[in-house]
Formats: structure tokens, C-alpha cells, sequence
């Protein structure tokens, strides 16, 4: 009996103890909360600079290289085997349809036009000679001189040279058109290139061509898509071609043209569609062979929420940025972005006039307290420190042994 009372005198001190210790190390881990929490709050404003977000009208664009292209180019080439008599325009120049280029020597073609038309001119006299004697012959069957035999041979010469002239004719046809090869006049209107023969040149087809003539005004520009994105590029060939920008290299400027057609086949090879755009071109800014960077616009959304891709934060979760109330407070909000624009980002998840932190948000926390500066002064401290450590930097090369 003494011994279980000691026992339960034991277990209730363990109890004592315990709860002692309890305790006395509850309040330390709730002072430890309350430091943490207190020192987030309490920590030193971080420096910032930040832009509201915009909200406006943004065209959706699809952008590619392309190549630019003549919409007619010939080759132009003779017709027949002869020799070049003259050549009537110059390297470089503007021609017209049916401006005389060439000519070639039609001594032969112009010899032939006249032998065929002597030919029917011979034929014709035959011709009707033989109609004369059908007429006396009818008028000597109703006198009852001959007989109607006599009369259906004379038609029958009256048919046969009849034929013989049409024959004639078409001979005569035959000769013209060659001798109209000796005139190569120009089918389209363009610019003409390089000119590869002269005066006294021998020329044949399947040769070089003399000549080619290529349209600068207006002119396309062809570029690839890929195949994902066929469907907003046919979408937009029916809605009666979207807008295409045309931003020219170096920063000569840009031109506004119409997507006009898309291929009717995916290159299985790259996964890409080719399509095609076309521009006015009075000014000549695009020249065939070149490129130059295309925008395709596809889409339009309305009332969307603009602000810069800087201010867009990477993470594990996603994508969000800070954005700073009035009581100067970063707090980290999740976006989506919708789609790219140069240096600006279309994005959900923030309302127009909000503040959002691009600058500095490396060192921002939840719920810390930020100092805000304008994105102008960040650029300009920036460019400040940049100038000063070229500076530092060049006074270290100029002082080194």
C-alpha cells in the first residue's frame, strides 16, 4: 500500500513538471511569431519605381520575316532565231504594256508576208475568173446550149479555188505572225533590268532573256506563319485582309498593306504555312529580293490591360507582379499574359490606374513598404550609375602600370 502511494505521488510530479515547462516555452514561440511578423512590417521602405496600368485597344499581331516580291516578273525572250536590229529602251526604265523593246531583223518574215500576199492576190484573180465562167455556164444551161454536167464542173472550180484562197489567207496570217516576232514589245507594265544584248547580238529561244520586266508598284511581301496559327490567318483572308505592317530594316519607316493569300498547303518539313501580303509601293521603299519584319494583325481585343513586361515576375506558381496600394504596400498579384507587344504585355489580373512595380522588384516582399519613383528617374539613375562606373573604370586604365 505505501509503495502505490508513492508511485501516484511520482506520475502527479511528472504531470506538475510538464505542464511547467509548457508553459515556459509557449510564450518564447509566440514572441518569435510576433518578431517575424513585427520585423516584415518594420523592415527598411525598399525603392521602387512603378507605372499604372493602362487600359486600352490592342491589335493582336503574329510576326515573321518575310521576303519581298515582284507580283509580275518576265523573262522576256525571242520567239524565233535572228538577230537584234535595235534596242529601244534603256536599263532601269519604267515601261508600259506594249511599249516597243526590241527589234529583230525581218528581212526573211517581211519577204514571206509578201510572197503569200501575191499568192492570194494570184488565187483571188483565179477565184474569180472561175465564178465568170460558173455565171455564163448557168446562163447557157437555161438557154439549153449545155448541159448541167458543165455547169456542176464549173462549180466545182468555183469551190476548189474558192478553198485555194482561204488557204492563202491563212498562209498570209502565218507570215504576219512571224514577222511579228521581230517586234518584242513589253506584256506588263515594270521596271526593266539588266539589258543582255545589243545592236547586232544573235538571239534564239531557250537563250538568255534579253530583258526582264518586273512590277515594283504595287508589290507583295511572302512570309511564313506557323501551322497553329492558320486558322486566325484564314479567319482574317475572310474578313477581307487583316493589316499587315511592313517595318523596314534600319529604321527607314514602315508601310500598311493587306494579307491577299495563304497557301493551300502546310510545308511538312518546317510545320509552316506561306501566305502573302500586298503593298502600294509608289515611293519604292521595297525592293524585290529584300526583307523586311512583318505584323500580322489578327485579333483585337477590347479594353485590354497594358503594362510593361519588366514588371511581369516568373515563378514557381506563375507568372504575377507587385502592385502598390495606398498605404504603400507591395502586395504580390497573380496575372495571366495574354499576349506579348514589343516591350508591353497585355495581361489579366489588374485593373487600369493600378501602380505595379518594374523597377527594383528584386528586393520587394509581400506586404513590405516601398518608396515609389517614377520609371523616367529609375532610367535616368540607371544611366547615371552606368556613366559613372565607365568612368570609374576608365580612370582605373588610365592609373594601372
Amino acid at each position: 500500500m505505501k509503495k502505490k502511494t508513492i508511485g501516484w505521488c511520482a506520475a502527479g510530479l511528472l504531470l506538475v513538471l510538464a505542464a511547467g515547462y509548457a508553459l515556459t516555452r509557449s510564450p518564447g514561440k509566440r514572441s518569435e511569431g510576433a518578431e517575424a511578423a513585427t520585423g516584415a512590417a518594420n523592415a527598411a521602405p525598399v525603392s521602387v519605381s512603378t507605372v499604372r496600368a493602362v487600359q486600352k485597344d490592342v491589335d493582336i499581331r503574329l510576326e515573321a520575316t518575310g521576303t519581298v516580291a515582284a507580283l509580275n516578273s518576265v523573262e522576256v525572250r525571242p520567239q524565233v532565231a535572228s538577230t537584234v536590229s535595235g534596242v529601244h529602251i534603256k536599263e532601269g526604265q519604267f515601261v508600259k504594256a506594249g511599249t516597243l523593246l526590241f527589234t529583230l531583223d525581218a528581212r526573211n518574215d517581211a519577204a514571206n508576208v509578201a510572197k503569200a500576199r501575191a499568192q492570194l492576190a494570184r488565187d483571188l484573180a483565179s477565184l474569180s475568173d472561175a465564178q465568170r465562167q460558173l455565171a455564163r455556164s448557168k446562163e447557157l444551161l437555161q438557154q439549153n446550149f449545155i448541159s448541167q454536167g458543165a455547169v456542176d464542173t464549173n462549180q466545182s472550180l468555183v469551190d476548189a479555188q474558192a478553198a485555194v484562197v482561204q488557204a492563202d489567207r491563212a498562209a498570209l496570217q502565218s507570215a504576219e505572225v512571224g514577222l511579228g516576232f521581230a517586234r518584242i514589245v513589253a506584256t506588263s507594265a515594270g521596271r526593266a533590268g539588266a539589258i543582255n544584248v545589243f545592236p547586232g547580238s544573235y538571239v534564239q529561244p531557250g537563250g538568255l532573256p534579253l530583258v526582264t520586266i518586273t512590277q515594283i508598284d504595287p508589290i507583295a511581301v511572302a512570309f511564313n506563319l506557323p501551322q497553329r496559327n492558320l486558322g486566325q490567318a484564314l479567319q482574317t483572308l475572310r474578313a477581307g485582309g487583316g493589316t499587315v505592317t511592313a517595318v523596314l530594316p534600319e529604321g527607314r519607316g514602315m508601310l500598311t498593306g493587306k494579307l491577299q493569300f495563304v497557301d493551300n498547303a502546310v510545308d511538312a518539313s518546317s510545320g509552316t504555312v506561306r501566305v502573302k501580303a500586298q503593298f502600294d509601293n509608289r515611293d519604292e521603299k521595297l525592293w524585290p529580293g529584300g526583307y523586311v519584319s512583318v505584323q500580322l494583325a489578327v485579333q483585337t481585343i477590347k479594353g485590354a490591360i497594358v503594362l510593361p513586361q519588366a514588371a511581369v515576375i516568373q515563378g514557381v506558381r506563375g507568372k504575377a507582379v507587385y502592385v502598390v496600394g495606398d498605404d504603400r504596400r507591395a502586395v504580390l498579384r497573380p496575372v495571366e499574359v495574354l499576349d506579348a507587344l514589343g516591350t508591353d504585355a497585355v495581361v489579366t489580373g489588374v485593373r487600369a490606374g493600378e501602380r505595379v512595380v518594374v523597377d527594383g522588384r528584386q528586393n520587394v516582399r509581400p506586404g513590405g513598404v516601398v518608396v515609389e519613383r517614377s520609371a523616367q528617374s529609375a532610367s535616368g539613375a540607371s544611366a547615371v550609375r552606368g556613366a559613372s562606373g565607365a568612368a570609374a573604370q576608365a580612370t582605373s586604365a588610365a592609373v594601372a602600370p
